[in-house]
């Protein structure tokens, strides 16, 4: 199979390159140059925000085309269009932040979506990124589009610094805040299986929208930290705090203590129905796994995750922590 991966050196992107590479695929990987692909593939170069910045795929035929796009939709938009005609399958790694609010627990791909356009050129909202770059997606391909749409994603390379902040936080030892429930159901997908299900999927010819998501409450929040702690070897004691104690407190959940989630934010992140997905061939590895290679690779890097420069800096002050454990 013949892949051309629009991005393809940050997180999700380089997983979906190594899992293509590692299938014996024939990658391609297009980007600004900015960051040095992964060997084996062939590398073109463009700035897709910029005239003319897709030069570069004027011209070859792939059988998959695999696009991470987060910003202003009318890039996406622009590039089906130009390869609708050159390339078998468009997968789109979209979110399931495109269902518009409320989005009520067990929601399924049928959710109500944001309003969005597929010609947009304002990147500011995010949501509205995803969805007008759906609708662009499927403007061009029709049903030779895929569109997955991922929840809470997770694994080695990871540049939100979620899962890092976590293991840095618990590597340092000591009393770690926790924040209750332990029993808290979460759901999320290891960017690597993610980028597999999408290959596969293509491979198969499939289209339309998938939830590609672990079931909820794969795992719960106590597990994860329990397991962070492991990984690490951290001489460090989890001490759980109820939520409200942290609301009261002005804690803010997913920026300040990342992944946990509280009401009907966790019911939308934690709460959505891959029934499909699964049934498309989802499969998903051990939390240990997951845990263990993005510590191995943080340790690899220094310790210091690389950030996303659109996504808010996330983690718990240590002194706000200390007070709050204090009390």
């Amino acid at each position: 199979m013949r892949v051309l991966v629009l991005g393809g050196t940050e997180f999700v992107g380089r997983a979906v390159v190594e899992e293509a590479l590692g299938l014996g695929w024939d990658v391609t990987v297009f980007n600004r140059g900015s960051h040095v692909p992964p060997a084996g593939v062939t590398a073109l170069r463009g700035d897709r925000s910029a005239p003319g910045g897709l030069a570069a795929l004027e011209r070859g035929e792939w059988d998959v085309v695999v696009d991470t796009w987060s910003w202003a939709p009318a890039a996406v938009t622009e590039s089906a269009s130009l390869l609708a005609g050159r390339a078998g399958h468009y997968v789109y790694v979209s979110s399931r932040s495109v269902y518009a609010d409320p989005v009520p627990f067990g929601a399924d791909e049928s959710a109500p979506l944001v309003e969005s356009s597929a010609d947009e050129r304002d990147a500011s909202d995010y949501a509205r990124n995803k969805a007008g770059a759906e609708l662009g997606v499927v403007a061009a391909f029709g049903d030779r589009a895929l569109l997955a749409r991922a929840g809470t994603i997770l694994g080695p390379y990871e540049n939100i610094g979620r899962l890092p902040w976590w293991l840095s936080r618990i590597a340092r030892g000591g009393p770690v805040l926790a924040p209750g429930p332990g029993d808290l159901g979460l759901q999320y997908v290891d960017a690597r299986d993610l980028a597999l299900w999408c290959l596969r999927a293509a491979e198969r010819g499939l289209g339309g929208a998938y939830n590609v998501v672990s079931p909820p409450g794969f795992v719960t929040m106590r597990e994860l930290l329990e397991t962070c702690v492991t990984v690490t070897g951290a001489a460090a004691e989890l001490r759980w705090v109820e939520a409200e104690t942290l609301l009261a407190a002005g804690v803010a959940p997913w920026t300040e203590l990342p992944i946990w989630l509280v009401g009907a934010d966790h019911a939308f992140m934690h709460g959505g129905d891959v029934t499909k997905a699964v049934a498309a061939g989802l499969r998903l590895r051990p939390l240990a796994e997951t845990v263990a290679d993005t510590w191995a690779w943080l340790r690899s890097i220094g310790g210091v995750a690389p950030m996303r420069q659109d996504r808010p800096r996330v983690g718990l002050d240590p002194a706000v922590e200390a007070t709050l454990l204090e009390a």
